[in-house]
């Protein structure tokens, strides 16, 4: 039996906002617009408390991390940008790669601090001011190496930003990104990339959950939102599918 959640009479769901749960098969639906469709859907998305590092990415079917302007805003859906809200609310920071930031024009986060890795400290294309109250934490993680570099680079284009610097190299180990967000009070991470971090970090198996929406595109795929190079075990945690011919699927390492 199909059960339908906050659709009041005589008003249809929109169809872009308008979910179904095939994975566990419940075939529940609710509309995502509404209040009590988004209460089921930050249910359906609650972390389980051993989850620590959750990936949230989008791809077209070819596997494509961008959409035609070349960033993922070509790609997403209502569902999409619900489930990136929910899940940054339910984080302590956002974890993302520099030149996704300078490519899509990140803002802060309303909730969550954000963590930017990055070797030079270039940013620009961001949007991280005061913007629509959106005026939070900001971190630029980097190789100790580069701090001083780095340092110089948020000066010259005055971001309010704090430099961690971290052992390694120009690819920073996602174990040590994880213990220096640990030290400054950020134990509950999402990774929304770009590709070569997120790749990274899935190849360490440092990634608890996968949260990966698939977008009903065929297209060229210059950015593929995952290169593996050994692969992880993981199960299909959950599933939701909407009228747009989106789908949301949640893996978890096993």
């Amino acid at each position: 039996m199909t059960e339908t959640l906050n659709m009041p009479e005589g008003v249809p769901p929109s169809e872009n906002a308008l979910v179904t749960e095939l994975v566990p098969r419940t075939l529940a639906e609710a509309d995502v617009s509404t209040a009590d469709g988004r209460a089921w859907l930050e249910a359906v998305y609650s972390p389980e408390p051993a989850n620590r590092v959750r990936l949230n990415m989008i791809t077209s079917l070819t596997g494509s991390a961008v959409g035609s302007d070349g960033t993922s805003e070509t790609l997403t859906s209502p569902v999409d940008r619900a489930i990136l809200g929910i899940i940054r609310g339910a984080a302590d920071v956002v974890l993302v790669g520099a030149s996704t930031v300078r490519a899509e024009g990140y803002l802060a986060p309303r909730t969550a601090a954000l963590a930017i890795v990055t070797t030079t400290g270039r940013l620009d294309g961001h949007r991280l001011g005061a913007e629509d109250g959106r005026a939070g934490r900001i971190l630029l993680v980097c190789p100790a190496g580069r701090k001083s570099a780095v340092v110089a680079e948020r000066d010259a284009q005055g971001v309010d930003a704090e430099v961690i610097a971290v052992p390694g190299d120009a690819d920073l180990d996602p174990s040590a990104i994880l213990d220096a967000l640990g030290t400054h009070g950020l134990e509950r991470v999402v990774c929304e990339g770009g590709p070569t971090l997120a790749s990274r970090f899935v190849d360490a198996r440092a990634i608890d959950e996968l949260c990966v929406t698939v977008a009903p595109v065929v297209g060229p795929a210059p950015s593929p939102f995952l290169r593996i190079e050994s692969g992880a075990q993981a199960s299909v945690h959950g599933m939701l599918v909407d009228g747009a011919g989106f789908s949301y699927l949640r893996l978890r390492r096993t």
